[in-house]
Formats: structure tokens, sequence, C-alpha cells
């Protein structure tokens, strides 16, 4: 009976470790948010469609370090560039008029918020800042180590220091990452 209840404690944890999650919010909900404790917003802009997009969400996403560190530090948003929301942000309405539902998870028009960020290619990690203001995309699928230069870069304030490419080749050199892959 012990050893029963052992196996099933063991289970139950390891469900519990595997099961950690990125707290997603809305974008309306993260801006929200930063009025009363202000954080900075990363945003995966995503696709239904996206084979690199799925792997993000699978292999980096789920990483435990990446999501302790955002769920720490930042305000994530998980945003479909070609869906059907509203998004409310910056005093504007933002919707997807050409939406087609047919192709749900095929390509389908591109959402007008995906336009004033201008992503071209997904998926893309937009980086906002404490009070929404963009900082930057960051294009591509990023592994758990590749995602932690710019998790730390933005959220210790480190751009604002670079003046060149030059400036960030130095930086991205002399980083240590710490993440596991």
């Amino acid at each position: 009976m012990k050893r029963i209840l052992f196996i099933a404690a063991v289970l139950f944890f390891t469900i519990q470790v595997n099961a950690q999650e990125i707290n997603w919010v809305t974008l309306e909900e993260a801006v929200e948010l930063q009025k009363k404790k202000p954080k900075k917003i990363m945003m995966d802009v995503y696709t239904n469609w996206c084979g690199p997009c799925k792997m993000l969400d699978r292999n980096t996403f789920h990483n435990k370090d990446v999501v302790d560190y955002v769920n720490k530090n930042y305000y994530a948003v998980k945003f479909n560039a070609e869906g059907n929301e509203t998004v409310n942000f910056s005093g504007k309405t933002f919707d997807n008029p050409q939406y087609d539902p047919a192709k749900a998870n095929r390509r389908n028009s591109v959402h007008e918020l995906a336009r004033h960020f201008s992503i071209r290619s997904y998926p893309t990690i937009v980086f906002l800042g404490e009070t929404g203001e963009f900082l930057t995309p960051v294009i591509g699928y990023k592994t758990p180590r590749q995602l932690e230069l710019y998790l730390k870069l933005f959220k210790n304030d480190d751009h604002k220091d670079f003046k060149s490419q030059e400036d960030f080749t130095t930086y991205y050199n002399a980083f240590k990452p710490e993440f596991s892959e």
C-alpha cells in the first residue's frame, strides 16, 4: 500500500511540475495590469497553421526556466495574427474585417493589430515597455536559451545602452545563458 501511495505521489508531483505554464492574458488585460504593477509585455504573435509557432509553444514556452522568468517579470500575451478577435489598444480598435471562418486553421487575412506592429512572419515575439510602447519584434523560433537573451535584455533595460549594432553584438557575445534547453 505504501508503495502505491509513493508511486501516486511521484506521479502527481511529476504532472504538477510538467504542467507549469506561462500565465497568458489578453493585451487589454496586460495593459490594465501594467497600471497596477508596471512590467513589460512579451507578446507571442502566432498563427494556427505555423509549424515553428507550435514548436515555440511546445519547446520554449513550456520550458521551466522560461515559464518562471516570464511569469515573474512580464505580462505574457498570446495573439493570433490571423484571428478574428477585436482588440482595443493604445486608444484604437483593431480587428480582422477580412477574416474567413472557413480558413480558421489555414492562411487567413492578417489582423489589423499585426499590421500595426508590422508583423510579416511567424512566430514573432513583440516586446512592449511598461507603458505599452513598442520596443521591438524578435522574429522566428527561439530556443529557451536564445529567448533568455531577449527576456533579460529588455527586463533589465540593457537595450537602452545600445547605440549601434556593434553594441548589441558585444552584449550578445558576452551573454552567458542560464536557462536549460
